[in-house]
């Protein structure tokens, strides 16, 4: 009898899709689906996405996953692993059903109330306990804002779930979360339970009744229930894994699961994290801090705005917008290091800056430009703004050896070249995609008894990687550029203000 081809799943529910991927042991693809999912926004700020369509599209990609792979193959499902984005407010009833359509981690509306919070002092008692500084889309937040404004969501409120591990319960009838996700509610990060001091500052002790246990990330959640096998062609009893939330997860897919190991997320906006051995050695008060469920390890990490999105925008604004994009970064590799003399400030995100430093009137610029300026000068000057931005969290973090990189911006040999010589360290890139749901199949792999270790299992599932070593000269340019980088851009900060003025005045006119 010929042997079946055993297969893990992850799933990585996104903000505005979700995805399952199906990982052979050896850490090939064997079968990817996605599925979008809707954002629905509202003039308050309001940004919400309704629980039964995301279950519906993570359903309809697992069912497509199964019947591509089970078209070349006879495969034997050994386990599911999920995550997906995290933050927000995702209330479920007492039979287990959405009160409410999910209030995302990008919801604004309770951007006032924030500033209540941090002049009254909450704010300040949130950072205590989870380590991390508070924002619009936290739970504590929105859970007080919506059920002040709904009291039938606060009634019908029996259970805070949030994606991934909505999903898991819709799988296995199990309500459970893990630390990373519990780092952004009321988690105390330092002691790896909920803060009642936290919950009594607060106020939400009905909060509390409603948050799930805290298990550990590789560690059986349950098993897929008979309804939920005959709705996706799943075998019943299949064994599903706890799960991280998306960024974490990133570093397990990556490999970076030991203390001192960083890595980097290269999209629309930045992401850099660095395993800390525990909260104690956490190095800034401006970073993202999660347990990792590893110990007392945690994971810090920042996000900074300054991502690909400058890039696109430098591209059109150059009139190359129907140019490859091979064919743009030929142009920028062309040039040397340093532009031309010209450097550019990646901060083009609308909403400003918020890592390393907190700045909403943030803006970009492009600085030393002459008439002699080329516009393959400002293209490269964008590559390299965006990493000097990225040293600047590294450098804070205290990130230390190669750097292992994932998403969509990595895919630039340009951009890891840039970021080797300007960091002055190897860039390892991952030369697979779906990093999130290659690191969840691992942590389920160990949950279902298929792996004896995280270790082992990350190694079995890893793929090809490519490396990008610093060249000395370049670095040499590069370190003088990064003061200048710096300088100018502190230089800029009190103008910022004046200049968003200026940019608000001018669209009035405009309209």
């Amino acid at each position: 009898m010929q042997r079946r081809t055993p297969i893990v799943l992850g799933i990585d529910a996104g903000t505005t899709s979700v995805k399952t991927v199906a990982f052979r042991l050896d850490g090939a693809i064997a079968g990817v689906a996605r599925s979008s999912v809707r954002i629905e926004r509202d003039a308050r700020g309001g940004a919400e996405a309704d629980l039964d369509r995301i279950w519906d599209a993570a359903a309809a990609t697992i069912t497509a996953v199964l019947e591509e792979v089970r078209a070349d193959d006879d495969p034997e499902i050994l386990a599911v692993g999920l995550t997906g984005q995290g933050d927000g407010a995702w209330f479920v009833d007492r039979e287990g059903r959405p009160v409410r359509p999910a209030a995302l981690w990008l919801d604004g509306r309770a951007t006032d109330r924030l500033e209540t919070w941090r002049a009254d002092g909450r704010a300040a008692a949130v950072q205590r306990a989870t380590g991390s500084p508070l924002f619009a889309g936290a739970l504590p937040l929105l859970a007080e804002e919506l059920f002040e404004a709904e009291p039938e969501t606060r009634e019908r409120f029996a259970h805070q779930l949030n994606c991934k591990d909505w999903l898991r319960y819709r799988l296995t009838g199990e309500i459970a979360t893990d630390p990373s996700e519990a780092s952004r509610t009321y988690l105390d990060t330092a002691s790896g339970a909920y803060s009642a001091e936290l919950v009594d500052a607060l106020g939400h002790e009905h909060i509390l009744a409603g948050l799930p246990e805290v298990r550990d990330p590789q560690s059986l959640a349950g098993r897929v229930t008979a309804a939920a096998a005959a709705q996706l062609g799943l075998p019943e009893g299949t064994p599903v894994a706890v799960g991280l939330v998306d960024t974490a997860a990133a570093g397990v897919g990556l490999g970076a699961i030991g203390d001192g190991q960083g890595y980097a997320i290269l999209g629309t906006t930045g992401f850099v994290g660095v395993n800390q051995p525990s909260r104690a050695h956490v190095r800034s008060d401006a970073g993202i801090v999660l347990s990792t469920g590893r110990g007392a390890q945690v994971l810090e990490s920042m996000a900074p705005m300054t991502g690909t999105p400058n890039l696109d925008w430098v591209r059109g604004t150059l009139g190359l917008t129907e140019d490859h994009w091979s064919e743009v970064e030929r142009q920028a590799a062309a040039v040397p290091a340093g532009s031309g003399g010209v450097l550019y400030l990646p901060y083009g995100s609308p909403s400003g800056e918020r890592a390393p430093f907190l700045d909403s009137a943030a803006s970009a610029s492009w600085h030393g430009m002459s008439v002699t300026t080329t516009p393959a000068e400002l293209l490269r000057s964008g590559y390299e703004g965006i990493a000097f931005s990225l040293r600047e969290s590294l450098d804070v973090l205290g990130v230390a050896g190669a750097l292992l990189v994932c998403g969509g911006g990595s895919e630039s040999d340009l951009l890891c070249a840039i970021l080797a010589d300007v960091t002055g360290r190897e860039i390892v890139r991952q030369d697979a995609p779906e990093v999130g749901a290659r690191g969840v199949a691992s942590l389920a792999l160990v949950a279902s008894g298929h792996a004896e270790d995280l270790a082992s299992a990350v190694a079995a599932l890893a793929p090809e990687t490519s490396v990008f070593a610093p060249d000395a000269e370049r670095s040499a340019v590069y370190a003088e550029a990064y003061g200048d980088f710096l300088a100018i851009r502190d230089a800029m900060r009190p103008h910022w203000p004046a200049l968003r003025r200026l940019r608000a005045a001018s669209t009035r006119l405009a309209g």
